[in-house]
């Protein structure tokens, strides 16, 4: 009884507006403005659907369970099973980031509501190119995208959605620091959107059209997560930092291993852990594949929320604290047990995140493998590694080399995560030391991390390596060169590789040399969690919107090159597909950036025909090994991939994408499904999806669907044409068939199965999960 009073009384107060007092500074005041305490923190509900989910199971829970399934929309006739059941949730809110924002902007236009339905936001972090600094940077791209921001700002005016401006920093951070907190459930339109559960909430990678569902009060479905258990123990120390935790389990799960699953870290080595690098752990966690990352609720959030203003909600967690950890007894569906005493530092890559060695054997292994041992840039921050602790660690071997006369050797750049940070690191004289060491501090934004960055160091083709304590290092991702050996690991690390100059340097063990000569060993890195007085805001960047939207206009030129209105996808035609061509067989690894390319084309996000001009163009054609070369049958010339599919569309033929394992995995962008569907696209086949793209390719009303038997990929020929037949009994369950019709006239017919349930199938019939949803209004 206590729960139940305690949380109608506490759930109450939550809605009541903060009142910023006069006395406060200004800056306190601009902290204060960013909370948006009108979304209800209802752990009296998530409590009851708990007690309800419990009864029924008759089990302990773990805590990814308790909070999935605290947000059940009918958690008493929900049917859940791990791995096999669609779970019909109520997410607490919505966040975007602006790439990814134009189209689920565009599609909730499209879906004719007049408000979102939870509180949402849209951040602008992806637009802004390194190249300068941060302040020049900055300018410039508000110069050049000022058509994007106007729209987004507006856009989120009208339809009550809040508006983080161009500079206020990356969206996981901004996160972090407002809108996370314990037990929460939030999606976001990107990948990386499980960084919340360092604070302790279930945050979820989805693509615009799952964002727009949400938005607009459709319960939204997520197939029942299995559970993989990161049991810690022993404490972090030395040059061992939170990220080296995920490296390891990178390592270990491959970048597929989480799929289908949230990994959650418990044990008694949490606690040596800090609330950031908590977040640091669940970011990367969209590496594995996992649907998302979390840890339970301990005293390092509470420290953490209170030093960001929300002591409120931590007083408020800890009533509820029972229900923001995992039951005594609780079962994970594979358990992996690290000791962080014993764990060192790693270094990830090239080309893969997944590909793990202790930085002690690094340079060996790259000269083994004929990797460049020079190190010609740095890069650290991002959404992974940009805290205020990351910045003081690095800061402080900075510091080491500074008082020997010694500057990086490399290029190195800072990235603070946010415009809190950035302002705290300057106020703290942290960002004076890393400039001072050779580092230029750009944008609070993505920048390089996602190919944001003019680099003029190297020619396209160039063999080199770089080292970063970003998330992701596919081919060509930071900088557009495929010749680009990224490596990812810890700010620490990258800052010490950078004062060295070379991968084969190990702090732990190996010697610096001053310019007098002198040789001298880093001392390990050291530096505060939290600052010690309060955190700077800096400048403010939020945009409100509005409680009267009536007046507002959002204005899309018809002749616009960056923001195009949509139109609806046509409705499946009731017939099976036929004679479909190949448009390419995909080698190899094909994630969302082979699919999708970022970098100079997310000028386009809001441009559907303008970017599907990069569709696959950095996929590998199985057929002559060339990227962006594929047979167009109707001519018999070889041309880009999206000329091809073009062609066919433009006369009327139906076309197939084949591809290998773990297709469409890396970011959440849903261009990728959006584009293939736009140029007339109908199905992917393959081995195995990752979840984001396979969710993305169904809201789109396409059909993914995987061999029943892999080695079937083997059986298709770039000249085939592929039909899709028991399409009039589409079913849950039921594979469907493709008959492969040979160019000499033979055929073989092959299983598909799929993942679709009865709603899902609606989509496909509809055309698109946006087309049903105008049909149920």
């Amino acid at each position: 009884m206590f729960f139940l009073n305690c949380s109608i009384k506490l759930c109450l107060w939550w809605v009541r507006p903060f009142h910023v007092s006069t006395a406060l500074s200004a800056k306190a005041k601009v902290a204060m403005s960013r909370f948006e305490p009108s979304s209800a923190i209802n752990y009296g509900k998530m409590h009851e659907n708990i007690i309800t989910v419990r009864r029924r199971l008759n089990r302990p829970l773990t805590l990814s369970e308790k909070i999935v399934y605290g947000h059940l929309d009918d958690p008493a006739g929900q049917e859940i099973d791990r791995g096999r059941t669609y779970l019909r949730l109520r997410p607490d809110r919505v966040a975007m980031q602006d790439a990814t924002a134009q189209m689920a902007m565009l599609q909730f236009i499209s879906s004719g509501l007049p408000k979102v339905a939870v509180p949402s936001t849209i951040h602008c972090d992806h637009l802004i190119e390194a190249q300068i600094g941060g302040a020049q940077d900055l300018q410039r791209a508000k110069v050049i995208n000022q058509e994007v921001y106007n729209f987004l700002a507006s856009a989120g005016a009208k339809y009550g959605v809040g508006f983080w401006k161009p500079g206020s920093g990356i969206i996981h951070q901004i996160i972090l620091e407002n809108y996370a907190y314990p037990g929460v459930m939030l999606i976001g339109t990107d990948s990386h959107t499980p960084n919340g559960g360092g604070l302790g909430g279930i945050c979820i990678g989805v693509g615009g059209a799952d964002a727009v569902d949400v938005m607009a009060g459709i319960p939204w479905e997520l197939k029942c997560p299995k559970v993989i258990g990161v049991r810690l123990t022993g404490t972090l120390s030395g040059w061992t930092s939170p990220k080296d935790v995920i490296l390891k389990v990178a390592g270990i799960l491959t970048v597929k291993g989480g799929t289908g699953a949230i990994v959650e870290y418990h044990g008694p080595g949490v606690d040596s852990i800090s609330c950031t690098g908590m977040a640091t752990i669940c970011n990367m966690g969209a590496e594995i594949g996992a649907t998302t990352s979390v840890f339970p609720y301990n005293h390092r959030m509470k420290t953490y929320l209170d030093k960001t203003g929300r002591g409120e909600i931590g007083s408020l967690a800890d009533h509820f604290k029972d229900d923001l950890v995992p039951d005594e007894g609780c079962e994970y569906d594979q358990v992996i047990e690290i000791n962080l005493s014993e764990l060192k530092p790693h270094i990830n890559g090239p080309f893969t995140p997944d590909l793990a060695h202790p930085v002690s054997d690094i340079g060996a292994i790259a000269k083994k493998s004929g990797w460049p041992l020079e190190v010609k840039v740095g890069l650290i921050g991002s959404c992974t590694n940009s805290s205020y602790e990351d910045m003081g660690r690095a800061a402080s071997l900075a510091k080491q080399a500074l008082d020997k006369g010694l500057k990086c050797k490399a290029q190195f750049t800072v990235t603070p995560g946010s415009e809190q940070i950035r302002a705290t690191i300057e106020r703290d004289g942290y960002a004076k030391i890393l400039s001072e060491v050779g580092g230029i501090v750009l944008a609070n934004a993505c920048g390089p991390c996602i190919g944001q960055w003019d680099r003029k160091d190297v020619k396209k083709g160039e063999k080199n390596t770089i080292v970063t304590s970003f998330n992701r290092n596919f081919t060509a991702r930071n900088d557009a060169n495929p010749a680009t050996h990224a490596f990812v690991t810890s700010p620490e690390i990258v800052t010490a590789l950078a004062l060295a100059g070379t991968l084969d340097f190990n702090p732990e063990t190996d010697y610096l040399t001053a310019p007098n000569g002198e040789k001298f060993k880093l001392e390990p890195p050291s530096g505060d969690e939290l600052p010690s007085r309060d955190f700077d805001p800096g400048q403010d960047t939020y945009q409100h919107p509005p409680a009267e939207s009536s007046s507002v206009k959002v204005d899309v030129n018809p002749s616009s090159n960056r923001l195009q209105l949509l139109e609806p996808f046509d409705k499946w035609h009731g017939k099976d597909l036929e004679d479909m061509k190949v448009l390419i067989k995909v080698k190899g690894k094909c994630t969302t950036d082979h699919i999708s390319a970022a970098g100079p084309w997310l000028k386009f996000r809001g441009h559907l025909d303008n970017i599907s001009n990069n569709l696959l163009i950095g996929a590998v054609n199985i057929e002559n090994d060339a990227v962006n070369k594929v047979k167009n049958q109707l001519t018999g010339e070889y041309n880009g991939v999206p000329d091809v599919a073009r062609h066919y569309k433009a006369n009327g033929v139906n076309w197939v994408v084949v591809g290998d394992e773990n297709y469409g995995e890396g970011s959440s962008r849903e261009h990728a499904a959006l584009e293939p569907r736009h140029l007339g696209g109908r199905a992917i086949i393959v081995k195995s999806f990752a979840r984001i793209h396979e969710t993305n390719l169904k809201k789109q009303g396409l059909l993914p669907l995987t061999f029943a038997d892999p080695n079937d990929y083997d059986k298709i020929c770039p000249d085939d044409k592929i039909s899709i037949t028991g399409l009039s009994s589409f079913a849950p369950g039921k594979p469907l068939t493709a008959v492969i019709k040979h160019s000499d006239g033979s055929q073989q017919s092959i299983s598909l199965n799929h993942t679709f349930n009865e709603t899902q199938i609606q989509w496909f019939k509809a055309g698109s999960a946006l087309n049903r949803m105008k049909e149920l209004q």
